[in-house]
């Protein structure tokens, strides 16, 4: 009787057991914690919210690690889950690509930065010969490749704008594994190199050959004053300057015009702490560097977490993030234009997870997010496509024209505004080149690709097929005509051989066919004769003509001259 009360007490503890836990597990099904945080607005909004989120905010400069008292973030509600692909056809198409740009004679390797100097020129940094593969660095991120020694060629390129025709080029012999470039509004050209893992400054255009200012130890990783492949630069108007220390290191660096450390901020959300959301101020590569200067805001790209974080210029205080689920979860670039109320351009990038069959649908565009409500505006690709590998983007700042730099294909992309775009000419006809491993199959430049698709199902015949087809009518209706003038003409002969009381001498026949012959476009192959008529040749029929003999012949004139002069009389029998 014990052992029967002892049973049932172990059955209800384990009923019991099981329903809590299906209880949980409902739950936690129900309200999975998003990837990405509420963006929150460090203004004056409240009082309260400020204390907190300084709060928070000292918290992870000093290092939060999974001893740490942990963080409640604030998540945003629950969103459903939208079909991407679909949401991405939906998108306008705002920029049309200009696919004969560059000029033809531009060799390019993987191309990784673009900026623009004082005179307008696209400035590009690209690694000529170089690859980034995955014994270029060891596990210490040691450059493996000084053994090559410095790129031979040069490395940075200025392009004009209307013709893509290269204006200048500099940087031969001294950089490794090019990075990041960045013009300031001095027009001194700002550069990092990942396997030097050292940030430079130039004088305009290169000159002089060698760095104004060079921050970081020359092929030592590190952290505190040197760097673990940088990856950017964004300089303020007045000389101060930021440094993103980017692969490694995670963090963003703040210097003055001398270079002196004035501040730094950031971690690196791959230091062995898992984050079911990404934290204001975790970095998983900050990628690449843009100022807003009307809102005084320094935006980075976070790549691996797939967002922009944009802080305050003046103190690194976190303001804002932006992510679009349409985008991703790898963001490499953006650029800020003040056109259309302030907006960013941004390029996002293949997807990293593995399989045949990834969980999250990805396409590789440009994308163009305005930055007051956080909504896509546009999207853009070459020929209207996808991108394979961009790496950086430059808007101008009217926002008419944006350059996209891709490391394979190895190419520099220009893009147009529709509201700029020139119209094509029925006669623009497009050579069958290629630049950088792109084919050049794809519609001229000044084309809406969107209605370049459209060509495909609609075919309109060119100029020249046109021609084709009018001369094979012609020449088909003149043969006609001539085929039918030559019948009535053999018609009318036969007409005045049968009215005849004798048959025709064979010259006069022979003069018949003649005329038949010249109509004919192409000649005849035979000649019909007198005796093939009806009454067939006889012998006997020179026998019984007139006992007079025979005439004589002018030696003076052909046979054919001679019947002309006598056409007009009798024709004489055949003699």
């Amino acid at each position: 009787m014990h052992s029967m009360n002892v049973s049932k007490r172990c059955s209800v503890i384990f009923l019991l057991a099981c329903f809590c836990f299906l209880q949980q597990t409902h739950s936690e099904s129900q309200s999975s914690p998003p990837r990405y945080l509420q963006n929150i607005d460090i203004g004056s909004n409240a009082s309260n919210s400020n204390n907190n989120n300084n709060e928070r905010l000292q918290q992870i400069l000093k290092g939060a690690g999974a001893g740490a008292t942990q963080i409640n973030w604030p998540t945003r509600s629950k969103q459903g889950i939208p079909d991407i692909k679909t949401e991405l056809a939906k998108l306008n198409t705002t920029y049309i690509y200009q696919n004969a740009w560059p000029a033809n004679n531009v060799k390019l390797g993987a191309v990784t930065a673009v900026s623009f100097d004082k005179a307008g020129n696209v400035v590009i940094f690209h690694r000529v010969d170089r690859i980034w593969g995955q014994d270029t660095f060891d596990n210490a991120n040691q450059y493996r490749e000084k053994y090559r020694g410095p790129i031979r060629e040069s490395t940075v390129l200025a392009l004009e704008p209307a013709t893509g025709r290269v204006q200048y080029d500099w940087g031969k012999n001294f950089f490794y594994m090019p990075h990041g470039l960045t013009v300031d509004p001095e027009d001194n050209v700002w550069l990092t190199d990942v396997a030097m893992h050292q940030v430079f400054k130039y004088a305009p255009r290169g000159a002089g050959n060698k760095p104004l200012l060079t921050l970081g130890v020359a092929f030592q990783p590190g952290s505190g004053k040197k760097f673990c492949k940088p990856t950017s630069v964004a300089i303020l108007d007045n000389g101060d300057f930021f440094v993103a220390d980017g692969y490694c290191n995670a963090r963003i660096l703040k210097y003055t015009r001398s270079g002196e450390l004035i501040l730094s901020w950031g971690q690196n959300s791959f230091a062995g702490v898992s984050y079911d959301v990404a934290p204001q101020n975790y970095f998983a590569i900050p990628h690449a560097l843009t100022l807003v200067p009307e809102l005084e805001l320094l935006c980075t790209a976070d790549r691996e977490n797939g967002r922009v974080q944009c802080f305050s210029s003046r103190n690194g205080t976190f303001h804002s993030q932006y992510h679009n689920q349409l985008i991703g979860d790898r963001l490499f670039s953006m650029a800020y234009t003040p056109a259309s109320g302030g907006e960013l351009v941004i390029v996002n990038g293949p997807s990293a997870e593995l399989g045949i069959h990834p969980e999250h649908y990805n396409e590789v565009h440009g994308f163009v997010m305005n930055m007051r409500n956080r909504q896509l505006v546009s999207k853009f690709g070459p020929n209207n496509l996808e991108f394979q590998n961009p790496h950086d983007v430059a808007v101008t700042a009217d926002g008419n024209e944006i350059y996209v730099a891709e490391l394979n294909p190895m190419r520099i992309h220009k893009f147009l505004h529709k509201s700029m775009a020139k119209p094509m000419s029925l006669s623009a006809t497009k050579e069958g080149k290629s630049i950088g491993g792109v084919p050049a199959e794809t519609p001229a430049a000044g084309v809406d690709p969107s209605q370049t698709a459209s060509t495909t199902t609609t075919h309109h015949p060119s100029g020249k097929a046109v021609l084709v087809a009018s001369l094979m009518l012609i020449f088909s209706g003149s043969t006609f005509a001539l085929a039918l003038m030559m019948a009535r003409r053999r018609k009318r002969g036969n007409e005045a051989i049968n009215n005849q009381a004798a048959p025709p001498s064979d010259l006069v026949y022979r003069k018949l066919t003649a005329s038949n012959q010249s109509c004919l476009p192409f000649g005849a192959r035979s000649r019909r004769h007198a005796w093939e008529k009806a009454e067939g040749f006889k012998l006997g029929g020179l026998l019984d003509r007139d006992r007079n003999g025979f005439e004589k012949l002018d030696q003076q004139a052909s046979d054919e001259e001679q019947e002309t002069s006598t056409l007009s009389s009798a024709a004489a029998p055949y003699a």
